[in-house]
């Protein structure tokens, strides 16, 4: 087994793309097709009637915190 890796970088192990980190308070914008829900998330049932009124105060008043997501 070698160890040809080792010792080259960050770069040797990940690839040469890597995204930029981002600044406290920075902003992304991001596809909602990217964003995968957290694996380790226990609430996984959303009943109906309060997803439906969630979603109307969201159309009326729109978000009033941000999202927040690990990128």
């Amino acid at each position: 087994m070698t160890h040809d890796r080792l010792g080259k970088g960050l770069g040797a192990l990940l690839g040469d793309y890597l995204e930029p980190e981002l600044q406290p308070g920075e902003v992304r914008k991001l596809r909602i097709a990217s964003i995968s829900p957290n694996p380790m998330q226990p609430r996984r049932n959303f009943p109906q009637p309060e997803l439906e009124e969630l979603a109307s105060s969201i159309r009326e008043n729109g978000l009033l915190q941000p999202l927040v997501v690990r990128v």
